[in-house]
């Protein structure tokens, strides 16, 4: 691999190890385009309204079954960048600079804030309903048993959350059978419900869709909107200069993986502390899972930092730019989700097809009523398009249901689209026990039950509080 120069030591460029991480990127990068055309091109797919980005990542999904490509796969690396992306693509969203909208009352986004945290309740609950009792009566004839008794919460986090989170708690639910002496592939699983989310979120969507345009109760857009952005709508005067010796992209870019090394370096310093069994066991992987958490917490505080830095004069021009904030975290997610589905192994899912198929089955059936019970409650304006703007956001991702709004909201002229952006505030708020109760219930049966009864408990006061009285 080196070979000697000089007494310098040269490394090979002709060795696979050089070009393996260019090969996978060069996969994602092919399927992505080949999504992108496929959905331009091909009428019934692009009025499916699934995003270019699961298309690519469900053409590596169909050639993986030609062995030979899927031995071309590094299953692990898929892995690792749909966790990384995860943080950076949040990373980026929490840099962009606040807005208030006058047109979202603060009442209706801590309701839409529940509305989600609600949602993650009601799938954790109708999932564990699921697999608990598969765990105690099913067998797979050729496995014996391998479902998980809580991978019933991976439903929250693969339909209300997406790859990246899927993958998180996934790998914590696997090892964490492991240690039981249960052979899960959580991984799988969890991205599976994930991918399965999306296909939910947008054909189900454009099907009752179009349902409801035959019955004459909302009017879809018959062609694409094209709204086109520049950076100069996102630039004010004090910003750095495109004629600088440096980038604009590149010190954009700078500060994002700055702020993700902030992120490592506290779970790192998490991490090598003792804390005993419980948690090596427990707080550690928490830790570890919650990347995207902390790069929120971080990208905040770097903002309020750099804010300040300006307000005394210290720092002179404005680095943060919203418009290439954006870009950055739309490339981060469309590589998550492709590299998400990728990751999915069909040989693992032979001995998990049954459960997985019953969840999501059961998941979707229940989110969509839910969703849709909760929405024309609390939108009584703009019923239709609180509901699917959610619908789509708590089966896939935001970006899914910006999409499914504009088809009926093409200009968003309800406030439906500003619900969907300040809710993440309440609902990282109300949300975050939730996700510590769902690191709690692996460790056995007792503490999965005991979660499914604080989850039902939850669910009674997220309802009586959506469906309290409301003053005319």
């Amino acid at each position: 691999m080196f070979l000697s120069s000089g007494g310098l030591a040269v490394t090979s460029f002709a060795t696979p190890e050089v070009w393996h991480a260019i090969v996978q990127f060069f996969i994602v990068a092919v399927a992505v385009l080949a999504g992108n055309v496929l959905r331009r091109k091909v009428k019934i797919l692009r009025r499916s309204l699934m995003p270019s980005a699961l298309l690519g990542g469900l053409i590596i999904l169909l050639l993986k079954l030609w062995p030979s490509f899927n031995d071309l796969i590094d299953k692990r690396m898929m892995e690792v960048v749909t966790y990384h992306t995860l943080a950076l693509g949040f990373i980026a969203m929490s840099l962009r600079a606040s807005k208030d909208s006058n047109r979202a009352n603060t009442r209706t986004v801590i309701d839409t804030g529940t509305l989600t945290i609600g949602t993650y309740i009601v799938q954790g609950i109708v999932g564990l309903m699921v697999t608990i009792p598969m765990f105690i009566w099913w067998r797979n004839p050729d496995a014996g048993r391998d479902i998980f008794y809580s991978s019933g919460l991976l439903l929250p986090m693969g339909y209300g959350q997406g790859p990246g989170q899927a993958l998180n708690f996934g790998t914590i639910y696997q090892i964490g059978a492991g240690e039981q002496g249960i052979s899960f592939q959580g991984i799988d699983f969890g991205l599976s419900i994930a991918t399965i989310g999306f296909l939910v979120g947008s054909v189900v969507g454009v099907i009752y869709m179009n349902i409801l345009n035959r019955k004459k109760k909302l009017t879809m857009n018959e062609g694409e909107i094209e709204t086109v952005h520049t950076i100069e709508d996102y630039e004010n005067g004090n910003e750095l200069p495109h004629s600088e010796s440096v980038d604009k992209l590149t010190i954009v870019a700078a500060i994002v993986l700055l702020t993700y090394g902030l992120v490592y370096l506290l779970m790192s310093f998490i991490g090598g502390l003792d804390l005993g069994n419980f948690g090596e066991k427990t707080l550690k992987p928490l830790v570890y899972g919650f990347n995207f958490f902390w790069g929120i917490l971080f990208g905040s505080l770097v903002k309020m930092i750099i804010k300040r830095l300006l307000k005394m004069g210290v720092m002179h021009r404005e680095y943060l730019n919203d418009f290439l904030l954006n870009r950055i975290s739309g490339f981060m997610f469309d590589i998550m989700i492709v590299a998400g589905t990728a990751a999915i192994s069909f040989e693992n899912l032979k001995s998990i097809w049954l459960p997985l198929t019953i969840v999501c089955v059961v998941g979707a059936i229940v989110t969509f009523l839910y969703v849709r019970w909760v929405s024309f409650r609390i939108y009584p304006g703009y019923k239709y398009e609180g509901f699917f703007a959610m619908f789509g956001m708590l089966t896939g991702t935001a970006s899914n249901g910006m999409i499914l709004l504009r088809e009926i909201d093409p200009r968003y002229d309800t406030p439906a689209a500003n619900n969907l952006v300040l809710q993440n505030i309440p609902a990282m708020i109300l949300g975050f026990p939730v996700l510590l109760l769902l690191g709690f219930a692996p460790k056995s049966m007792k503490a999965t039950l005991i979660t499914l009864g604080i989850l039902i408990v939850l669910f009674i006061v997220a309802t009586l509080f959506l469906f309290r009285k409301r003053k005319k």
